[in-house]
């Protein structure tokens, strides 16, 4: 997204320069342009507001966004949206964004390559009611056994009884040593979806958040269960899509638009100091609302210096989250290569050297990236420490040596990104604030936040993202921007 002037883009002002409530009641500032933000902008834009969204970075999508490299125009990281992402995908819609274009739709799978010891596991194209697509799903498995299948099963079975509701939360590998899941199951199924979905292992992951993403997919009609992988860039993908649609509405997108400070204006209306290139130095302005939708710690950080307002608690619980790193390490080959299947899950074995999960064929997804294969590694701290030669080196080898195909150990060249603060540790009984902040006209949006029905919940996932930003917009028409 281009940098553009940021004249006014908030309140009007009186003859004395001092900002005039009668006219900014429906100007709203959303600071941060990720999935959240760019979610609550959209929303506060039907309404009919006049939103300025607002960006610190050149590129919009925050957490998930498009990286321009030496090499390539590549993502900050491999992501798959599911089927039950449906705010996700109605304001895909809305916005302008042809789903058929944009992503590749593919059944539910989990599959190996082959003589791995993995196993083949693909929900049936049919729309079968749940949870026959699933059953069906487990009798064609291959590479599971009768006792694995029963487990699977009984599981299943068991979560739907329990309405995928827990008395107590605990983490995932107890859930699962609970209804006892056989090891090769939790290997090839549950630990791979866990990390994937939740960024946690299991050790240390949410049971009840787990399984409000399986109730959601598994649990739910056969297309909720859907894996969308994105043709386009993240940022294409909804966040400048989001950001056009806005500016077409009367309001505002703005790249390189950091805010340095809010501060409360007689309880009425909310003044921003802004810098960056998309200001040209400093700039005061005045809005009606804020959503603030940064990353957990630096809303922590502007909710701390607003003057007169105690914040303490609310920082106190922003600040508390532990980070959980993503790693993508791309993989550029010759444009004639290409994988049997556009994506593979891999047995991870970090004490041999292989830091690989998933790994996905790019040209398959976008014809302009013909030999480019992206290998994802979900909490990647311990992977992500090593010198970035060596773990490309040791990614290109699992390869080779899981596709049994020598020419994958040699690729052309290689890009590793790390996003250090990808999402957070989603732990059992994690503490997450609301999208309410206690201050008039100014809320959340985060997949950080806590959704007002628990049972809604979900890890830090695009889904959560723009749901936190749908609700912080909802709260923000019903409260102080009247």
């Amino acid at each position: 997204m281009a940098d553009r002037d940021l004249a006014s883009p908030g309140a009007p002002t009186d003859k004395r320069g001092q900002p005039d409530p009668g006219q900014t009641r429906r100007s709203v500032a959303v600071i941060g342009a990720g999935w959240a933000g760019c979610a609550a902008a959209v929303e506060l834009a039907q309404a009919g507001y006049k939103v300025t969204l607002l960006e610190a970075a050149r590129t919009f999508g925050g957490r998930a966004r498009r990286v321009d490299t030496d090499r390539a125009h590549l993502d900050n990281g491999q992501h798959i949206l599911l089927g039950a992402y449906s705010e996700t995908l109605r304001l895909m819609q809305l916005t302008g964004v042809a789903r058929d274009q944009a992503v590749l739709t593919l059944p539910l799978q989990m599959r190996y390559p082959p003589n791995t010891g993995g196993m083949d596991f693909v929900a049936p194209s049919l729309p079968l009611p749940a949870p026959l697509h699933l059953l069906t799903a487990l009798f064609r498995a291959q590479g599971l056994t009768g006792e694995d299948k029963l487990s699977l099963a009984r599981f299943t079975t068991s979560a739907r009884w329990m309405d995928w509701q827990l008395h107590n939360d605990c983490s995932v590998s107890e859930l699962l040593e609970r209804f006892d899941q056989t090891p090769r199951l939790i290997a090839l199924m549950w630990r791979p979806l866990c990390l994937a979905a939740l960024n946690t292992p299991p050790e240390r992951a949410s049971a009840q958040i787990f399984l409000n993403v399986l109730r959601d997919s598994l649990g739910a009609r056969r297309r909720a269960s859907d894996m969308l992988l994105p043709r386009t860039d993240l940022s294409k993908l909804f966040p400048e899509a989001a950001a056009a649609w806005v500016e077409a509405r009367g309001g505002s997108a703005r790249g390189g638009a950091k805010v340095q400070a809010i501060r409360s204006i007689e309880g009425r209306l909310w003044q921003l100091d802004i810098s960056g290139s998309a200001v040209g130095g400093t700039w005061s302005t005045y809005f009606g609302g804020v959503v603030l939708a940064t990353g957990a710690s630096q809303a922590a950080t502007l909710l701390h210096d607003i003057p007169g307002r105690d914040t303490s608690a609310l920082c106190a619980r922003l600040t508390a989250f532990e980070p959980e790193a993503i790693t993508t390490v791309y993989l550029q080959y010759d444009a004639a290569i290409r994988l049997k299947l556009p994506f593979y899950a891999l047995r991870d074995d970090p004490g041999n050297h292989h830091y690989g999960q998933f790994v996905f064929d790019r040209g398959q997804l976008d014809a302009s990236q013909a030999g480019l294969l992206a290998v994802v590694i979900s909490a990647s701290g311990p992977a992500a420490a090593q010198p970035q030669e060596l773990l490309a080196e040791a990614v290109a080898v699992q390869l080779a040596v899981d596709f049994q195909w020598p020419e994958l150990g040699r690729p052309d060249w290689f890009k590793v990104i790390t996003e250090k603060r990808a999402t957070y540790a989603c732990a059992p009984g994690l503490r997450r604030p609301a999208n309410d902040t206690g201050l008039p006209g100014l809320v959340l949006a985060g997949d950080y936040t806590a959704a007002s029905d628990a049972a809604k919940n979900y890890p830090a996932t695009l889904e959560a993202a723009v749901r936190s930003g749908v609700a912080a917009a909802a709260l923000l028409k019903r409260s102080a921007v009247q």
